[in-house]
């Protein structure tokens, strides 16, 4: 598995869990804690994941990539 993938997965677990406390800390709900915490880090962590991708396309196209 590549490294932007293991990172993605690591990220996406640590943001699951902090969308999880705070929507539930701020509303007091279970239901909703847990629905914030499913939708709002699914959509990021793709974009995170694609944004990973971006930054390695842009860095091998860079002059002096990897200083």
């Amino acid at each position: 598995m590549s490294q932007a993938k293991i990172k993605t997965l690591t990220f996406a677990a640590v943001h699951f869990s902090v969308a999880f406390a705070v929507t539930f800390l701020l509303t007091g709900s279970w239901v909703l804690g847990g629905l914030i915490a499913m939708i709002e880090p699914a959509v990021n962590t793709l974009a995170y994941f694609f944004h990973e991708k971006a930054w390695e396309a842009f860095g091998r196209r860079a002059p002096g990539a990897g200083a």
